[in-house]
């Protein structure tokens, strides 16, 4: 972030929210801007309850509604993470307050995201759930090429919206907070969570433990106090063996 201080423009988001997000907010005053609001689709498991995603089997898991996604991207989207992330990612990519990103289930995928300003008006970036858009707007800015996505089918789908479901998915909550807590711990709770869905994808522990050992790790662990690359490497690889040694004892 120090390296475009000056000249934000020059940070292009690829993942599908945020380069939404930026198009959102490009043009826009930031003192006009309220809030944004991050969709997510609600993965494989919207509307499940806690003890029904315990019972989940790594093959539901893998069965996204919307997006075709590599495995750890969509056992991330069935606990909710990749939208804990995608906050975090959202409060440094754009200086925003924690306080000031949402987080909403929208199932069609149609709504990216949405940049709401102080008069009550809101932007939604909309298109069809296709990475190739976000990489290519990316790869061209400030260049829109014809040959993007397919428009959307804007007549044949209602758009619903719903809160999260924080009981069964308290990923949200713990990103919330270890956003909050800065310093070292989002490197922590990255690296547990990348261990602990490998662990589930191998059929060792129940998709409920992924969340519960990453907030495990993170409870325990003892941050440094200047964030460096070098802090970093050893928060992840502590992070990694500490989830690791979770897993083994139970």
């Amino acid at each position: 972030m120090d390296l475009i201080k000056g000249e934000p423009e020059r940070l292009l988001p690829v993942d599908s929210e945020h380069a939404a997000l930026a198009q959102a907010l490009r043009g826009e005053r930031r003192e006009d801007l309220k809030r944004v609001i991050i969709t997510g689709s609600g993965g494989p498991f919207r509307g499940w309850t806690r003890s029904e995603l315990a019972k989940a089997s790594v093959k539901e898991a893998l069965t996204h509604p919307v997006w075709t996604m590599g495995p750890k991207i969509t056992i991330d989207s069935a606990t909710l993470m990749n939208k804990g992330l995608e906050v975090i990612e959202a409060h440094y990519l754009f200086d925003l307050d924690y306080s000031q990103i949402h987080v909403v289930i929208h199932p069609e995928g149609m709504v990216h995201a949405i940049a709401e300003f102080r008069d009550g008006s809101m932007r939604a970036e909309m298109a069809v759930p296709d990475m190739k858009l976000p990489i290519q707007l990316a790869l061209a800015w400030p260049e829109r090429l014809p040959t993007g996505v397919a428009s959307l089918p804007i007549t044949e789908k209602a758009l619903t919206f719903e809160p999260v479901d924080r009981e069964a998915f308290p990923a949200i909550d713990l990103a919330y907070r270890v956003g909050g807590l800065g310093l070292t711990f989002p490197a922590a709770m990255n690296a547990a969570n990348e261990v602990a869905v490998m662990a589930f994808l191998e059929g060792k522990i129940p998709l409920t433990r992924v969340v519960e050992i990453v907030q495990t790790v993170v409870d325990e662990h003892e941050p440094a106090s200047v964030v460096s690359v070098v802090h970093i490497e050893r928060a992840d690889a502590w992070a990694r063996r500490r989830a690791a040694e979770i897993i083994e004892e139970r």
